[in-house]
């Protein structure tokens, strides 16, 4: 298993994260994701676990230092992830995280992140409540109320028209993609979207990372009982989907997916060089994490067999 002490590092780091920014949250969520992984998979060889430790540690000193500027923050990374004064515990403050959510969540916000930072808070703090303190409940809130002014993210739509956000992509007005009417229509389209495009070059609206993980955190919201927030999520979802559609295949200009040989989850994939630029070090674990959530109400052995082997194309 991973370390515990991880789980409580990450609280810390995602408590911290308001004072960089919102992206500055990929930080602590990433760790906590990495010990949640390791307990909801407590089958796996120590090696695998041993290795999301490294990647973690990694996390923790600062070697995916992009989110913020922290010079400007007047805190590093590895400062964001030191313990809180010690406080009594408040369950009933995990709730006021979700009641922030509630403002952000039918919206599509930085690609998700206020519902994917949330939602791992939430279980974090609903299944250890000792660590539900004021300080670490108000700094959480601090965060995702943070998202209420954010964009929706950007894509990259070739040479000729470049990065856009996504209020300036037009859209069609009839697609065809129905609008979700229940959680299993997100898992089938953010199925469907996996299988289909893992191996083609896009850039943008936080690839297919991020297209996984926001489904994965509306279905963990609605499974601690927030199932009305859960629905009122659906809608960004639904868009953040026909964002990617949107985006051009950029191979020739970018170059081709690479597909990794080897699932995470075998001790030898952690014996490799992982690819760790383009923020790999973070969303390696978070979408381990949130696909193996996901995974689980994919229909079908055979189309889950499908998207495990789209997976790997993310875990190169």
């Amino acid at each position: 298993m991973v370390d515990f002490d991880f789980l409580y590092k990450g609280l810390c780091g995602l408590a911290n994260a308001h004072k960089g920014g919102t992206m500055a949250g990929h930080l602590g969520a990433a760790v906590i994701a990495g010990y949640f992984f390791a307990e909801d998979h407590g089958e796996l060889s120590e090696k695998v676990y041993q290795g999301i430790e490294a990647e973690l540690q990694r996390i923790i000193r600062g070697e995916e230092a992009i989110w913020f500027n922290a010079k400007r923050a007047g805190i590093t990374p590895t400062e964001m992830f030191e313990p809180f004064p010690s406080e009594t515990s408040r369950e009933e403050t995990i709730t006021e995280i979700a009641e922030a959510l509630v403002k952000n969540v039918g919206t599509m916000r930085q690609s998700g992140h206020n519902v994917i930072f949330a939602a791992i808070a939430l279980r974090a703090l609903r299944d250890h409540a000792e660590y539900a303190t004021p300080s670490i409940a108000a700094g959480i809130r601090k965060l995702i109320n943070a998202f209420d002014k954010t964009p929706m993210g950007r894509g990259y739509y070739g040479k000729e028209k470049g990065w856009l956000t996504g209020s300036d992509v037009e859209l069609p007005p009839d697609d065809g993609f129905a609008l979700y009417q229940n959680l299993q229509d997100m898992v089938d389209a953010t199925a469907d979207e996996l299988i289909a495009t893992a191996a083609v070059r896009k850039q943008g609206f936080g690839g297919l990372f991020h297209v996984i993980n926001h489904a994965a955190a509306i279905l963990e919201i609605s499974r601690f009982g927030y199932t009305e927030l859960a629905q009122q999520a659906l809608p960004a979802h639904h868009h953040h989907i026909r964002l990617w559609r949107s985006l051009p295949d950029v191979s020739s200009e970018i170059g081709e997916v690479v597909k990794s040989v080897h699932d995470p989850r075998e001790p030898i994939y952690w014996d490799g060089m992982l690819k760790r630029d383009e923020a790999r070090l973070t969303h390696r674990i978070k979408t381990m994490y949130g696909f193996f959530t996901l995974h689980r109400f994919i229909d079908g052995a055979r189309r889950q067999s499908q998207a495990e082997d789209a997976f790997l194309y993310l875990m190169a």
